[in-house]
């Protein structure tokens, strides 16, 4: 059973298994909590609890249990979408909605998202205005209610 713990340091894991695993092995080759919690620091119920899954599952009991989520856009098709949005003399939000549906068939469920996107690209959201209206008195007039 050690060989296949040891196989799996020996995989790359996610830093966080890597761990567990470590602190499981350290334990069953002798090393006090306190040594190993030193070590690695971590504590002494982590440990335990990391001991108790893998004699009762195996490296499988290491493993994460949740993965993470998955981007809707893969990094070639974010850098597509942001430098399609560079191109771009104005832009707003509505036209990268639809231009993420049409072309990646993607709709976030956050406007954050789509903010997101603008930032790495450079462009601050507030620019969806071509023009500010505080420069204009009778728009500011008609706005404040003065």
């Amino acid at each position: 059973m050690l060989e296949e713990l040891n196989a799996f340091i020996h995989s790359n894991p996610d830093a966080r298994e890597l761990k567990r695993a470590v602190a499981v092995q350290m334990f069953f080759k002798g090393y006090k909590h306190r040594e190993i919690g030193e070590s690695l620091g971590v504590s002494s119920g982590f440990i335990s609890k990391w001991t108790r899954r893998y004699e009762q599952s195996g490296v499988s009991g290491l493993r994460l249990g949740y993965p993470g989520s998955v981007g809707y856009l893969d990094s070639r098709q974010r850098q597509e979408v942001i430098a399609w949005l560079k191109r771009k003399n104005y832009w707003n939000l509505p036209e990268l909605q639809q231009h993420l549906e049409q072309e990646y068939e993607v709709v976030f469920n956050s406007k954050q998202s789509y903010y997101t996107l603008f930032e790495e690209a450079g462009i601050s959201w507030k620019k969806t205005q071509k023009r500010n209206p505080k420069a204009d008195p009778e728009l500011v007039e008609k706005k404040t209610g003065d």
